[in-house]
């Protein structure tokens, strides 16, 4: 099984050089965190498929055209498109189909899907699944927390092989950023939280911890 960079380097050298090929990855966080500056790294360092929900593929798009943290080496392609609220799974699932070869599909975020059928959306994942295989691929789910997190939120979670915790807190006036990976099938999940950085790029943050 082929390890495929992430993007992030603190990441990359945590895991061994990056993700195995064919995993799907969640991104659990706040929607007012910057799990966006994750995502977006994780979009540039292959060709990449960005599916939104939610913003417009104009709003993605600019976003990404204004990140100035990128490296030379990054942004391979990203194509950004908007899911088709008549029939969202086979609109995504056909996204999916266009898939490169070691390629990255993001879905941003995968919310509207939860709030669906549950048997429709465990298939959903099933297709997506086999779709980044044939492909030695990566999918990354976004997924936003709530008061009330999508009804099939546990579905996300069982089905995804690696799934990144995102936890931001304020204390006084600092800001921390926390990532929990709590499961990493074909690999090893970290044993305590990493403390990021995250301002125009994703680092490890060095401050220490006040009391």
């Amino acid at each position: 099984m082929e390890t495929l960079p992430t993007g992030i380097s603190v990441l990359d050298r945590e895991f061994g050089g990056g993700l195995p090929s064919g995993s799907v990855v969640v991104l659990t966080a706040d929607p007012a965190s910057q799990s966006e500056l994750i995502i977006d790294r994780l979009s540039r360092v292959r060709e990449c498929r960005y599916l939104t929900t939610v913003r417009s593929p104009e709003a993605v798009e600019d976003g990404l055209t204004r990140d100035t943290g990128s490296t030379g080496d990054e942004e391979e392609g990203v194509v950004v498109s908007a899911v088709d609220e008549a029939d969202p799974i086979e609109d995504a699932l056909a996204v999916a189909d266009g898939l490169p070869e070691r390629g990255t599909l993001v879905v941003d975020s995968v919310g509207p899907f939860e709030a669906g059928d549950r048997n429709s959306y465990r298939a959903f994942l099933n297709g997506v699944r086999r779709r980044v295989v044939d492909a030695g691929g990566i999918a990354v789910l976004h997924a936003l927390k709530g008061k009330t997190d999508g009804r099939n939120r546990t579905v996300t979670e069982q089905i995804a092989d690696i799934v990144f915790d995102l936890r931001t807190t304020v204390t006084g006036t600092e800001i921390a950023n926390r990532l929990i990976v709590p499961k990493f099938r074909g690999g090893a999940a970290l044993e305590e939280p990493l403390k990021l950085k995250l301002t125009d790029s994703v680092t490890v943050d060095t401050s220490r911890d006040i009391a």
